[in-house]
């Protein structure tokens, strides 16, 4: 199959894209490299481009004629969100429509989305289902909801179809190190607290130990990229077996505090780092785990990797791996 991954660069995007091709799907990456890493696209061809250019984006689709798309493209971190909040509507929002009208003029008609568990909000009861009420509370979430109404108006009216994955926490790293999370400037916690223990960083802020939580930190729901990865796989076979629409979690249901994740990482590295408590920051909610029953019945995903030690332990060793690569360099 011929599939067009936006963003492939990047490091969910780029995990998909391995198991992609070691189905012998044919694969094109088109990704800005803005975050993402032109190392990190193992395999396939990668075009250089931004969806804010519809003349690139448009040759791509005549050249390669994709039969689906994944669309990973998106600015994704809450607080940024919070800052700049046009940017993000900019990037997730006009941007996502000229992917979604370059899709229609070229009849492709299969479109797997990233989505965000942030379209929840502050939900009224843990863990959250698809059907909680859409109340963003940070500029991210908000874009997300958009993305999602797109695609639910372009398939009433059009033979679309799309599946929309609600991520949780994403963390960890590809088992066979390969592959990780490679950000600039990263702010995932689990990815934070490395760097710190490999002394990258100082030490590792806390943002708010007053939530209404055991331990008065934020709880999440972490998930293996790989196991993410492998929800994508399935999501685009199920829309090629049933010819339906669909919105799901992804996430393990289990739910960690900031103070256990610096426990597990502390733990895994060895390392006894500095933790410096701060404020809260905007747009955090509480907690927030995943009921994820949904593409567990429907397209029979059946995570591999739900144990937080083993999530540290593959980020861990990509951060050995990645110092490596620096040193070389």
């Amino acid at each position: 199959m011929k599939i067009l991954v936006v963003g492939g660069a990047g490091y969910i995007g780029s995990h998909v894209v391995k198991i992609l091709s070691q189905q012998g799907n044919d694969v094109v990456v088109f990704d800005n490299l803005s975050t993402g890493h032109f190392r990190a696209v193992r395999s396939g061809r990668l075009v250089v481009g931004d969806l804010v250019d519809t003349k690139v984006l448009k040759r791509v689709f005549e050249e390669f004629r994709p039969e689906a798309v994944m669309h990973f493209a998106a600015s994704i971190q809450v607080e940024e969100s919070v800052k700049r909040p046009l940017h993000y509507y900019r990037n997730n929002v006009a941007n996502t429509l000229n992917l979604l009208e370059t899709m229609k003029n070229f009849g492709v008609n299969r479109l797997v989305y990233s989505s965000t568990a942030a379209v929840y909000g502050i939900p009224d009861s843990i863990p959250v289902s698809e059907l909680a009420p859409l109340k963003p509370i940070n500029p991210y979430g908000t874009t997300k909801v958009m993305g999602e109404q797109f695609m639910q108006d372009l398939a009433s009216c059009s033979e679309f179809r799309y599946v929309a994955i609600r991520y949780f926490n994403v963390a960890g790293a590809d088992p066979e190190g390969y592959l990780g999370q490679a950000y600039r400037h990263p702010t995932h916690l689990i990815t934070r607290a490395l760097k710190t223990a490999a002394g990258e960083f100082p030490h590792l802020d806390v943002y708010g130990t007053d939530y209404p939580t055991p331990d008065g930190t934020c709880i999440r729901d972490y998930i293996h990229v790989s196991d993410l990865a492998q929800a994508h796989i399935l999501a685009l076979g199920y829309m090629e077996n049933t010819g339906l629409n669909a919105t799901v979690n992804c996430g393990y249901g289990t739910g960690y505090s900031v103070r256990e994740v610096i426990d597990v990482t502390r733990k895994v590295t060895g390392v006894d780092f500095k933790v410096f408590e701060r404020d809260r920051r905007p747009g955090d909610p509480p907690a927030l785990t995943a009921d994820s029953s949904l593409i567990r019945k429907q397209m029979g995903w059946t995570p591999r990797y739900d144990d937080l030690e083993f999530i540290i332990k593959t980020a861990w060793q990509w951060e050995q791996y990645l110092k490596i690569i620096k040193e070389k360099d």
